[in-house]
């Protein structure tokens, strides 16, 4: 069974700088895409960054492109989202997902992705 545990979240003053992770269990890594989505309250959910295991290739969103950067590490089994520059409007709920797109163009999709963490708190003040 492929679960998903994040950790990381908190409240950061906006400038500052959060490191969010995203512990990975039941899952063949081969072919996967290992993405962060991130929801606001009464908004969609939004893509913010994936990046391809196996290869190590990485895609952001253009609202964080810049400032977040999406990494992994094979042996903790891990991703993570370095997140600096904070702003107030990155303030969300941000989920981690693990899914098989088989183009890039769905990377930032979410109906990609098959199986997702239950999420954690962002919150940037002003």
């Amino acid at each position: 069974q492929v679960q998903l545990v994040e950790s990381g979240g908190g409240l950061v003053q906006a400038g500052g700088s959060l490191t969010l992770s995203c512990a990975v269990s039941g899952l063949i890594f081969n072919s996967y895409v290992m993405a962060w989505f991130r929801q606001a309250p009464g908004k969609e959910r939004e893509f913010v960054a994936a990046i391809r295991w196996t290869a190590g290739s990485t895609y952001y969103a253009s609202s964080v492109k810049g400032r977040f950067t999406i990494s992994r590490d094979n042996a903790k089994n891990t991703v993570y989202l370095q997140m600096n520059s904070l702003k107030p409007e990155d303030t969300a709920v941000y989920y981690c997902a693990a899914g098989r797109p088989s183009l890039s163009a769905m990377y930032s999709y979410w109906g990609s992705y098959s199986t997702w963490g239950q999420g954690t708190q962002v919150t940037v003040s002003s």
